[in-house]
């Protein structure tokens, strides 16, 4: 192909890859009123799209604490069987509806056993739901690959449990591992008895580094933790000048360590000052492993054919950049090597040859 400008249209029907992408951070607003009916939490508005609008709002704050705060309500109607199975096949449906071929959606159990959930029933009952998910996104001819990263919260100290659980079910849907929560503060090192213990059991992980911490936080992620993958990363950017790269940035550049990176929420938490300013665009013509991804769909009011539209938009990426952003996403997903090469080779790139 050559260069090729793409509108909206075009874009919704191109095959997409996510890594990073959180379960409560994404519900449907009109899913959140009835399930906090449900369960008697009370919302700042029982209005679909004025909550819907209140999301927004309330992560512009350019606050990353203030953003991680909204997500008391969609927690607050993620402590049953019943709410997790339904917001998982949603999930699903969704990525569907917006062309995403293949995602990782990333949750902390230790988040939901507010309502008497064990730590398992959490996972399984997430598990339930994608699984139902996957079967009617496939019966309706928008079939998608979903696998789940379990988090622990890097402030708390259930960081190894989560690890525990992630190696449990690994062969039950779980692909890898992620610590979350407030970076600043608490550094990844804090927590590597357990990300040791992943690696002697060859379960891969991801760190949230490098959005509300600088470099220290990206350093101990890559090398003292052995990260495969950074969540946003936008802060790699402080180890380069110009196309110079300094000894950290080549390190992930050049052992293609993919970065899971997330306009609009870095531009919500003050991490970037516009789209077309985003480090993503720099990154990528550096040669860097640059994913893109939502983060959270519904605290951002975002999803992947936005995200893609509003670099298009605003930053000047042409078709090409998408396909190349959507191939990294797999090529660093956490899925078997020939289950990755099958799905860029039978579906995105005949993908974006058919559409464009």
């Amino acid at each position: 192909m050559t260069a090729t400008r793409v509108d909206a249209d075009v874009i919704r029907r191109l095959p997409k890859a996510v890594l990073h992408d959180h379960l409560d951070g994404g519900l449907r607003p009109a899913t959140l009123v009835e399930l906090a009916a449900e369960v008697g939490h009370t919302l700042p508005t029982t209005d679909p799209d004025e909550l819907a609008a209140w999301y927004v709002e309330a992560a512009n704050s350019g606050d990353l604490v203030r953003y991680i705060a909204t997500f008391e309500h969609t927690l607050a109607v993620l402590q049953t069987k019943e709410g997790l199975r339904r917001v998982a096949e949603e999930y699903v449906l969704d990525l569907a509806a917006d062309g995403v071929v293949y995602g990782e959606v990333r949750y902390a159990p230790e988040l939901n056993v507010k309502g008497g959930l064990t730590l398992g029933e959490v996972v399984e009952s997430v598990q339930e739901g994608l699984a139902v998910g996957m079967a009617k996104a496939a019966a309706a001819g928008t079939p998608v690959r979903v696998g789940t990263l379990l988090c622990g919260m890097r402030m708390f100290d259930r960081v190894g449990e989560a690890a525990e659980l992630a190696v449990a079910y690994r062969d039950a849907g779980v692909v890898g591992f992620d610590i979350a929560g407030a970076e600043d503060g608490f550094p990844p090192a804090d927590h590597l008895a357990a990300f040791e213990h992943l690696r002697r059991e060859s379960v891969p992980f991801t760190i949230h580094a490098g959005e509300a911490h600088g470099l220290p936080s990206i350093h101990q992620a890559v090398q003292v933790c052995g990260a495969q993958r950074i969540g946003h990363g936008v802060r790699i950017t402080e180890d380069i000048a110009g196309d110079k790269l300094g000894r950290l940035a080549s390190w992930v550049r050049d052992r293609r360590i993919a970065l899971e990176m997330c306009p609009t929420s870095n531009l919500q938490t003050g991490c970037a000052t516009s789209i077309a300013e985003h480090p993503i665009t720099a990154l990528k013509e550096l040669g860097f492993r640059v994913t893109l991804n939502t983060d959270n769909r519904l605290v951002s009011g975002t999803t992947m054919t936005r995200e893609m539209s509003l670099l298009v938009e605003e930053a000047g990426w042409t078709a090409e950049d998408l396909r190349t952003v959507t191939v990294n996403a797999l090529k660093s997903a956490f899925i078997p090597f020939d289950e990755r090469r099958a799905l860029i080779e039978d579906v995105v790139l005949p993908g974006y040859a058919s559409v464009l």
